[in-house]
Protein backbone atom coordinates (compact mmCIF):
# COMPACT_ATOMS: atom_id res chain seq x y z
CA UNK A 1 0.00 0.00 0.00
CA UNK A 2 2.87 2.41 0.76
CA UNK A 3 4.44 1.62 -2.61
CA UNK A 4 1.12 2.44 -4.31
CA UNK A 5 0.86 5.75 -2.42
CA UNK A 6 4.43 6.67 -3.38
CA UNK A 7 3.66 5.80 -7.00
CA UNK A 8 0.57 8.02 -7.06
CA UNK A 9 2.38 10.97 -5.44
CA UNK A 10 5.60 10.77 -7.42
CA UNK A 11 7.09 13.49 -9.63
CA UNK A 12 5.58 13.72 -13.15
CA UNK A 13 8.91 12.60 -14.66
CA UNK A 14 8.92 9.54 -12.43
CA UNK A 15 5.29 8.78 -13.26
CA UNK A 16 6.05 9.07 -16.97
CA UNK A 17 8.98 6.68 -16.53
CA UNK A 18 6.81 4.16 -14.73
CA UNK A 19 4.21 4.36 -17.48
CA UNK A 20 6.99 3.66 -19.97
CA UNK A 21 8.06 0.68 -17.86
CA UNK A 22 4.47 -0.57 -17.98
CA UNK A 23 4.41 -0.11 -21.76
CA UNK A 24 7.68 -2.01 -22.17
CA UNK A 25 6.38 -4.77 -19.93
CA UNK A 26 3.22 -4.95 -22.02
CA UNK A 27 5.23 -5.32 -25.22
CA UNK A 28 7.44 -8.03 -23.76
CA UNK A 29 4.44 -9.87 -22.33
CA UNK A 30 2.73 -9.79 -25.72
CA UNK A 31 5.83 -11.28 -27.35
CA UNK A 32 5.90 -14.06 -24.75
CA UNK A 33 2.23 -14.82 -25.36
CA UNK A 34 2.87 -14.82 -29.10
CA UNK A 35 5.55 -17.47 -28.59
CA UNK A 36 2.98 -19.49 -26.65
CA UNK A 37 0.44 -19.16 -29.46
CA UNK A 38 3.06 -20.34 -31.97
CA UNK A 39 3.64 -23.40 -29.82
CA UNK A 40 -0.11 -24.07 -29.79
CA UNK A 41 -0.43 -23.82 -33.56
CA UNK A 42 2.77 -25.81 -34.26
CA UNK A 43 2.92 -28.60 -31.66
CA UNK A 44 6.15 -30.53 -31.65
CA UNK A 45 8.04 -28.00 -33.78
CA UNK A 46 11.27 -26.41 -32.62
CA UNK A 47 10.29 -22.90 -33.69
CA UNK A 48 8.39 -22.21 -30.48
CA UNK A 49 11.49 -22.62 -28.32
CA UNK A 50 13.42 -20.47 -30.77
CA UNK A 51 10.86 -17.67 -30.55
CA UNK A 52 10.87 -17.92 -26.77
CA UNK A 53 14.67 -17.63 -26.86
CA UNK A 54 14.44 -14.46 -28.91
CA UNK A 55 12.17 -12.98 -26.21
CA UNK A 56 15.23 -12.90 -23.92
CA UNK A 57 16.46 -9.79 -25.76
CA UNK A 58 13.36 -7.57 -25.15
CA UNK A 59 13.05 -9.06 -21.66
CA UNK A 60 16.60 -7.97 -20.86
CA UNK A 61 15.99 -4.50 -22.29
CA UNK A 62 12.78 -4.10 -20.29
CA UNK A 63 14.39 -5.18 -17.01
CA UNK A 64 17.40 -2.92 -17.65
CA UNK A 65 15.10 0.05 -18.26
CA UNK A 66 12.99 -0.74 -15.18
CA UNK A 67 16.09 -0.83 -12.97
CA UNK A 68 17.33 2.46 -14.43
CA UNK A 69 14.02 4.18 -13.73
CA UNK A 70 13.94 2.82 -10.17
CA UNK A 71 17.48 4.09 -9.57
CA UNK A 72 16.51 7.51 -10.94
CA UNK A 73 13.53 7.82 -8.57
CA UNK A 74 14.30 10.42 -5.85
CA UNK A 75 12.12 8.43 -3.43
CA UNK A 76 14.73 5.63 -3.42
CA UNK A 77 17.47 7.92 -2.03
CA UNK A 78 17.90 7.57 1.75
CA UNK A 79 17.46 10.82 3.63
CA UNK A 80 18.05 11.92 7.18
CA UNK A 81 15.43 10.69 9.62
CA UNK A 82 13.99 7.98 7.36
CA UNK A 83 15.58 5.13 9.29
CA UNK A 84 13.85 6.27 12.49
CA UNK A 85 10.45 5.53 10.91
CA UNK A 86 11.54 2.17 9.55
CA UNK A 87 12.49 3.32 6.04
CA UNK A 88 16.17 2.56 5.94
CA UNK A 89 18.14 1.67 2.79
CA UNK A 90 16.88 -1.91 2.75
CA UNK A 91 13.24 -0.85 3.16
CA UNK A 92 13.56 1.78 0.43
CA UNK A 93 15.03 -0.84 -1.91
CA UNK A 94 12.06 -3.06 -1.15
CA UNK A 95 9.64 -0.20 -1.88
CA UNK A 96 11.39 0.48 -5.17
CA UNK A 97 11.11 -3.20 -6.07
CA UNK A 98 7.41 -3.17 -5.17
CA UNK A 99 6.80 -0.07 -7.32
CA UNK A 100 8.61 -1.72 -10.22
CA UNK A 101 6.52 -4.85 -9.75
CA UNK A 102 3.31 -2.78 -9.82
CA UNK A 103 4.29 -1.01 -13.04
CA UNK A 104 5.35 -4.25 -14.71
CA UNK A 105 2.22 -6.05 -13.52
CA UNK A 106 0.06 -3.32 -15.04
CA UNK A 107 1.84 -3.84 -18.34
CA UNK A 108 1.36 -7.61 -18.15
CA UNK A 109 -2.38 -7.15 -17.61
CA UNK A 110 -2.57 -4.83 -20.62
CA UNK A 111 -0.64 -7.39 -22.69
CA UNK A 112 -3.08 -10.16 -21.74
CA UNK A 113 -6.14 -8.04 -22.57
CA UNK A 114 -4.66 -6.93 -25.89
CA UNK A 115 -3.66 -10.50 -26.74
CA UNK A 116 -7.13 -11.83 -25.99
CA UNK A 117 -8.66 -8.97 -27.96
CA UNK A 118 -6.60 -9.71 -31.08
CA UNK A 119 -7.39 -13.42 -30.74
CA UNK A 120 -11.08 -12.65 -30.71
CA UNK A 121 -11.70 -13.92 -27.17
CA UNK A 122 -12.78 -10.40 -26.13
CA UNK A 123 -15.27 -8.77 -28.45
CA UNK A 124 -17.04 -5.46 -28.70
CA UNK A 125 -14.01 -3.34 -29.59
CA UNK A 126 -12.48 -2.38 -32.96
CA UNK A 127 -10.09 -4.89 -34.53
CA UNK A 128 -11.25 -7.74 -32.31
CA UNK A 129 -9.95 -11.01 -33.78
CA UNK A 130 -7.72 -9.16 -36.28
CA UNK A 131 -4.82 -11.55 -35.63
CA UNK A 132 -6.81 -14.69 -34.91
CA UNK A 133 -4.85 -16.84 -37.34
CA UNK A 134 -1.42 -15.66 -36.16
CA UNK A 135 -2.33 -16.05 -32.47
CA UNK A 136 -3.87 -19.54 -32.79
CA UNK A 137 -7.43 -18.51 -31.95
CA UNK A 138 -8.71 -21.93 -33.05
CA UNK A 139 -7.00 -23.59 -30.09
CA UNK A 140 -7.82 -23.09 -26.38
CA UNK A 141 -5.37 -20.92 -24.48
CA UNK A 142 -3.75 -22.65 -21.47
CA UNK A 143 -4.37 -20.10 -18.75
CA UNK A 144 -1.69 -21.42 -16.39
CA UNK A 145 1.02 -21.17 -19.06
CA UNK A 146 -0.10 -17.68 -20.07
CA UNK A 147 -0.09 -16.40 -16.49
CA UNK A 148 3.31 -17.98 -15.87
CA UNK A 149 4.79 -16.20 -18.89
CA UNK A 150 3.19 -12.90 -17.88
CA UNK A 151 4.65 -13.20 -14.38
CA UNK A 152 8.20 -13.39 -15.74
CA UNK A 153 8.66 -9.66 -16.36
CA UNK A 154 7.31 -8.38 -12.99
CA UNK A 155 9.25 -11.03 -11.09
CA UNK A 156 12.58 -10.52 -12.82
CA UNK A 157 12.26 -6.71 -12.86
CA UNK A 158 11.43 -6.49 -9.15
CA UNK A 159 14.23 -8.87 -8.17
CA UNK A 160 16.73 -6.99 -10.34
CA UNK A 161 15.63 -3.67 -8.81
CA UNK A 162 15.98 -4.99 -5.27
CA UNK A 163 19.44 -6.35 -6.10
CA UNK A 164 20.62 -3.14 -7.78
CA UNK A 165 19.42 -0.89 -4.93
CA UNK A 166 20.41 -3.15 -2.06
CA UNK A 167 22.61 -1.54 0.64
CA UNK A 168 26.23 -2.60 0.21
CA UNK A 169 28.20 -3.69 3.25
CA UNK A 170 31.07 -1.37 4.01
CA UNK A 171 29.80 1.28 1.60
CA UNK A 172 27.67 4.27 2.61
CA UNK A 173 24.19 4.40 1.16
CA UNK A 174 23.59 6.91 -1.65
CA UNK A 175 22.22 10.23 -0.49
CA UNK A 176 21.19 13.44 -2.17
CA UNK A 177 24.02 14.91 -4.28
CA UNK A 178 26.46 17.16 -2.44
CA UNK A 179 29.42 19.13 -3.78
CA UNK A 180 32.62 17.12 -3.57
CA UNK A 181 36.20 18.29 -3.33
CA UNK A 182 38.44 17.74 -6.37
CA UNK A 183 40.27 14.35 -6.40
CA UNK A 184 41.51 12.16 -9.21
CA UNK A 185 38.52 10.32 -10.68
CA UNK A 186 39.08 6.53 -10.67
CA UNK A 187 39.36 4.97 -14.12
CA UNK A 188 36.68 2.34 -14.91
CA UNK A 189 38.24 -1.08 -15.20
CA UNK A 190 35.85 -2.77 -17.61
CA UNK A 191 37.38 -1.68 -20.93
CA UNK A 192 39.60 -4.77 -21.52
CA UNK A 193 36.78 -7.15 -20.57
CA UNK A 194 34.40 -5.21 -22.79
CA UNK A 195 36.71 -5.49 -25.79
CA UNK A 196 37.14 -9.22 -25.15
CA UNK A 197 33.37 -9.80 -24.94
CA UNK A 198 32.81 -7.68 -28.04
CA UNK A 199 35.26 -9.80 -30.02
CA UNK A 200 33.64 -12.96 -28.64
CA UNK A 201 30.18 -11.79 -29.67
CA UNK A 202 31.31 -10.99 -33.21
CA UNK A 203 32.98 -14.39 -33.43
CA UNK A 204 29.84 -16.20 -32.22
CA UNK A 205 27.68 -14.34 -34.73
CA UNK A 206 30.09 -15.17 -37.55
CA UNK A 207 30.14 -18.82 -36.49
CA UNK A 208 26.34 -18.96 -36.42
CA UNK A 209 26.12 -17.50 -39.91
CA UNK A 210 28.83 -19.75 -41.35
CA UNK A 211 27.12 -22.79 -39.81
CA UNK A 212 23.84 -22.03 -41.59
CA UNK A 213 25.11 -20.48 -44.82
CA UNK A 214 26.26 -23.87 -46.06
CA UNK A 215 22.60 -24.94 -46.02
CA UNK A 216 21.53 -21.81 -47.89
CA UNK A 217 19.93 -20.10 -44.89
CA UNK A 218 21.07 -16.88 -43.31
CA UNK A 219 20.89 -15.65 -39.74
CA UNK A 220 17.16 -15.10 -39.09
CA UNK A 221 14.97 -13.13 -36.75
CA UNK A 222 11.62 -14.59 -35.65
CA UNK A 223 9.88 -13.38 -38.81
CA UNK A 224 12.18 -15.31 -41.13
CA UNK A 225 13.77 -18.74 -41.27
CA UNK A 226 14.32 -20.69 -38.08
CA UNK A 227 17.90 -21.95 -38.22
CA UNK A 228 20.97 -20.50 -36.58
CA UNK A 229 19.08 -17.89 -34.57
CA UNK A 230 20.28 -19.13 -31.18
CA UNK A 231 23.86 -18.35 -32.09
CA UNK A 232 22.75 -14.93 -33.29
CA UNK A 233 21.03 -14.23 -29.96
CA UNK A 234 24.08 -15.29 -27.97
CA UNK A 235 26.43 -13.34 -30.21
CA UNK A 236 24.36 -10.17 -29.98
CA UNK A 237 24.06 -10.50 -26.19
CA UNK A 238 27.85 -10.91 -25.89
CA UNK A 239 28.30 -7.88 -28.14
CA UNK A 240 25.85 -5.77 -26.14
CA UNK A 241 27.46 -6.80 -22.85
CA UNK A 242 30.91 -6.01 -24.22
CA UNK A 243 29.87 -2.55 -25.39
CA UNK A 244 28.15 -1.90 -22.04
CA UNK A 245 31.34 -2.83 -20.19
CA UNK A 246 33.56 -0.83 -22.54
CA UNK A 247 31.31 2.25 -22.51
CA UNK A 248 32.45 3.66 -19.14
CA UNK A 249 36.11 3.29 -20.07
CA UNK A 250 35.57 4.99 -23.43
CA UNK A 251 33.63 7.81 -21.78
CA UNK A 252 36.39 8.34 -19.22
CA UNK A 253 38.94 8.38 -22.04
CA UNK A 254 36.88 11.03 -23.84
CA UNK A 255 36.97 13.18 -20.73
CA UNK A 256 40.74 12.82 -20.50
CA UNK A 257 41.17 13.79 -24.15
CA UNK A 258 39.01 16.89 -23.69
CA UNK A 259 41.23 18.08 -20.85
CA UNK A 260 44.47 17.64 -22.79
CA UNK A 261 46.49 20.23 -24.76
CA UNK A 262 45.95 23.40 -22.70
CA UNK A 263 42.18 23.27 -22.24
CA UNK A 264 39.98 26.25 -21.45
CA UNK A 265 37.30 26.46 -18.80
CA UNK A 266 34.59 24.87 -20.98
CA UNK A 267 36.77 21.92 -21.98
CA UNK A 268 37.82 21.43 -18.38
CA UNK A 269 34.20 21.36 -17.21
CA UNK A 270 33.17 19.02 -20.03
CA UNK A 271 36.07 16.65 -19.54
CA UNK A 272 35.70 16.55 -15.78
CA UNK A 273 31.99 15.89 -16.14
CA UNK A 274 32.56 12.98 -18.52
CA UNK A 275 35.09 11.44 -16.17
CA UNK A 276 32.82 11.77 -13.14
CA UNK A 277 29.78 10.39 -15.00
CA UNK A 278 31.69 7.76 -16.96
CA UNK A 279 29.92 4.79 -15.39
CA UNK A 280 26.47 6.38 -15.26
CA UNK A 281 26.51 7.63 -18.87
CA UNK A 282 28.94 5.24 -20.54
CA UNK A 283 27.07 2.04 -19.76
CA UNK A 284 23.72 3.02 -21.35
CA UNK A 285 25.60 4.70 -24.19
CA UNK A 286 27.30 1.38 -24.90
CA UNK A 287 23.92 -0.37 -24.86
CA UNK A 288 22.51 2.18 -27.34
CA UNK A 289 25.58 1.55 -29.50
CA UNK A 290 24.84 -2.19 -29.43
CA UNK A 291 21.18 -1.67 -30.31
CA UNK A 292 22.03 0.71 -33.15
CA UNK A 293 24.58 -1.72 -34.58
CA UNK A 294 22.02 -4.53 -34.35
CA UNK A 295 19.53 -2.35 -36.21
CA UNK A 296 22.03 -1.74 -39.00
CA UNK A 297 22.74 -5.47 -39.23
CA UNK A 298 19.00 -6.18 -39.42
CA UNK A 299 18.73 -3.64 -42.24
CA UNK A 300 21.46 -5.55 -44.06
CA UNK A 301 19.63 -8.83 -43.50
CA UNK A 302 16.14 -7.63 -44.45
CA UNK A 303 16.99 -4.79 -46.80
CA UNK A 304 16.28 -4.74 -50.52
CA UNK A 305 18.14 -7.47 -52.34
CA UNK A 306 19.16 -9.25 -49.13
CA UNK A 307 17.36 -12.43 -50.12
CA UNK A 308 15.69 -12.95 -46.72
CA UNK A 309 11.99 -12.87 -46.03
CA UNK A 310 10.54 -9.62 -44.77
CA UNK A 311 10.53 -9.03 -41.04
CA UNK A 312 7.14 -9.75 -39.48
CA UNK A 313 5.17 -7.53 -37.08
CA UNK A 314 6.49 -9.38 -34.02
CA UNK A 315 10.06 -8.76 -35.15
CA UNK A 316 9.28 -5.07 -35.63
CA UNK A 317 7.65 -4.92 -32.18
CA UNK A 318 10.70 -6.51 -30.58
CA UNK A 319 13.07 -4.14 -32.36
CA UNK A 320 11.08 -1.05 -31.40
CA UNK A 321 10.84 -2.28 -27.83
CA UNK A 322 14.58 -2.87 -27.46
CA UNK A 323 15.52 0.41 -29.14
CA UNK A 324 13.00 2.38 -27.10
CA UNK A 325 14.18 0.91 -23.81
CA UNK A 326 17.82 1.61 -24.67
CA UNK A 327 17.16 5.24 -25.63
CA UNK A 328 14.92 5.83 -22.62
CA UNK A 329 17.58 4.40 -20.31
CA UNK A 330 20.20 6.73 -21.79
CA UNK A 331 17.91 9.74 -21.34
CA UNK A 332 17.19 8.67 -17.76
CA UNK A 333 20.92 8.43 -17.10
CA UNK A 334 21.37 11.93 -18.52
CA UNK A 335 18.69 13.29 -16.19
CA UNK A 336 20.32 11.53 -13.26
CA UNK A 337 23.72 12.96 -14.17
CA UNK A 338 22.29 16.45 -14.45
CA UNK A 339 20.69 16.12 -11.04
CA UNK A 340 23.96 14.92 -9.51
CA UNK A 341 25.76 17.99 -10.91
CA UNK A 342 23.11 20.42 -9.67
CA UNK A 343 24.99 21.31 -6.47
CA UNK A 344 28.32 21.82 -8.26
CA UNK A 345 26.70 23.91 -11.01
CA UNK A 346 24.96 26.04 -8.38
CA UNK A 347 28.27 26.64 -6.65
CA UNK A 348 29.88 27.68 -9.94
CA UNK A 349 27.06 30.11 -10.66
CA UNK A 350 27.40 31.65 -7.20
CA UNK A 351 31.11 32.12 -7.85
CA UNK A 352 30.35 34.12 -11.00
CA UNK A 353 30.63 31.50 -13.76
CA UNK A 354 28.43 32.39 -16.74
CA UNK A 355 25.47 30.10 -17.37
CA UNK A 356 26.46 29.92 -21.04
CA UNK A 357 29.70 28.17 -20.09
CA UNK A 358 27.74 25.41 -18.35
CA UNK A 359 25.50 25.02 -21.41
CA UNK A 360 28.48 24.89 -23.75
CA UNK A 361 30.13 22.27 -21.53
CA UNK A 362 26.99 20.12 -21.60
CA UNK A 363 26.78 20.41 -25.39
CA UNK A 364 30.46 19.56 -25.74
CA UNK A 365 29.99 16.43 -23.63
CA UNK A 366 27.10 15.27 -25.81
CA UNK A 367 28.97 16.05 -29.03
CA UNK A 368 32.05 14.17 -27.86
CA UNK A 369 30.01 11.06 -27.05
CA UNK A 370 28.37 11.17 -30.49
CA UNK A 371 31.74 11.59 -32.23
CA UNK A 372 33.18 8.59 -30.40
CA UNK A 373 30.25 6.17 -30.27
CA UNK A 374 28.83 6.77 -33.77
CA UNK A 375 31.94 5.44 -35.60
CA UNK A 376 32.13 2.58 -33.09
CA UNK A 377 28.53 1.67 -33.89
CA UNK A 378 29.25 1.73 -37.61
CA UNK A 379 32.40 -0.39 -37.19
CA UNK A 380 30.64 -3.06 -35.08
CA UNK A 381 27.70 -3.16 -37.50
CA UNK A 382 30.03 -3.49 -40.48
CA UNK A 383 31.99 -6.34 -38.93
CA UNK A 384 28.80 -8.15 -37.91
CA UNK A 385 27.22 -7.69 -41.35
CA UNK A 386 30.19 -9.02 -43.35
CA UNK A 387 29.15 -12.71 -43.04
CA UNK A 388 25.54 -11.81 -43.95
CA UNK A 389 26.38 -10.33 -47.33
CA UNK A 390 25.94 -12.71 -50.26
Amino acid sequence: MLALRLTRGAHPFVLCGRLLVAAASAGTGFLLLSALSHALSHPGAGGALLRLTWCVVPLTATVYFAVAMARNDPATLPRAGMSSVGLGPAALAGLAAASTALSSLLGSVVALLFFLHLRGDLTGLPFDGAAAEMLAADRPLPLAAALTLLAVVPTVASLATAWALRPRAGRPAPVAPQPEPAAPVPVPSGLPWGVALLATGLAVESWAVSGTSRDGAGLPLPGGAESGALGGVLGWLFTALGLALAGPGLTHLCGRVLQSAHPGAVRLLAGRGLQEEATRIGRPAGVVCAVASGTLVSATLYGPGAGSSAAGPLTALGGVLVAGCALATLLSAGVEARRSRAAANGALLRLGAPASALRYAAGLRALTLVVVFAPLTWAVATLAAVPLRP
